[in-house]
């Protein structure tokens, strides 16, 4: 039964097992299972269509499993309970924005809502550092789709968490924002975040994952 996400006994973090996934006839996971403690990072690897962002969206509950088990510091991951989302962050392939919303309001509701220590001054920092100042009254919709996938990340990094899993976040960023991003995530590491990314980029991979997790052919 889903309760108060704690600290679990084992010292994993996120705990998968067993997961399977099906759409008709088409297994898209079989028997999926690693854990990840604190501080560590995850590649999720395999050839497009063998279920990555499937495996990913299971993991933080926006899709159901036909079986097995997603937990988090050993309670089963319920995605509506409130110390799941205090914990979780993420992007993944189907990513939202406020329309009606600017830039830098976007981000501070952001902060605001999960409790980030001085909202303001964590915004700011991260629109230096993401390359979105000079953006920052702009709505999404007038983004460069390279900007918004900074949005996006933005949106995580300017929130508390224990979790950031990440789908393909290195997608529409240029040479020097990948390497930003290998940066950016061994500092979460460093932080004591667990770090569960797809990627198809083996250079950001290398960079930051300790493990990785196999999925289809």
């Amino acid at each position: 039964m889903p309760g108060d996400v704690g600290h679990s006994a084992t010292g994993e973090l996120l705990a998968v097992r067993g997961l399977t996934k099906a759409y008709g006839d088409f297994l898209v996971l079989d028997d999926v299972g690693f854990s990840l403690p604190a501080g560590a990072a995850a590649g999720v690897v395999g050839p497009n269509g063998s279920g990555k962002s499937t495996l990913l969206r299971c993991v933080v509950g926006t899709e159901s499993a036909d079986s097995g088990t997603v937990l988090l510091d050993g309670v089963v991951l319920d995605e509506t309970a409130s110390e799941v989302r205090a914990a979780l962050a993420g992007v993944l392939d189907d990513v939202d924005f406020f329309t009606d919303l600017s830039v830098v309001d976007h981000l501070r509701l952001y902060a605001w809502a999960h409790g980030a220590t001085d909202p303001d001054d964590v915004v700011d920092g991260v629109l230096a550092e993401l390359g979105l100042a000079a953006a920052a009254d702009q709505l999404p919709s007038t983004l460069s789709s390279g900007q918004r996938r900074r949005l996006a990340l933005a949106a995580c990094f300017v929130r508390p968490r224990r979790l950031l899993v990440l789908d393909e976040p290195e997608q529409r960023l240029d040479a020097a924002g990948r390497v930003w991003l290998a940066e950016r995530l061994r500092g979460e590491k460093a932080a004591g975040t667990a770090v569960l990314i797809a990627s198809h980029d083996d250079d950001l991979l290398d960079a930051v994952v300790d493990m990785r997790v196999h999925v289809g052919a």
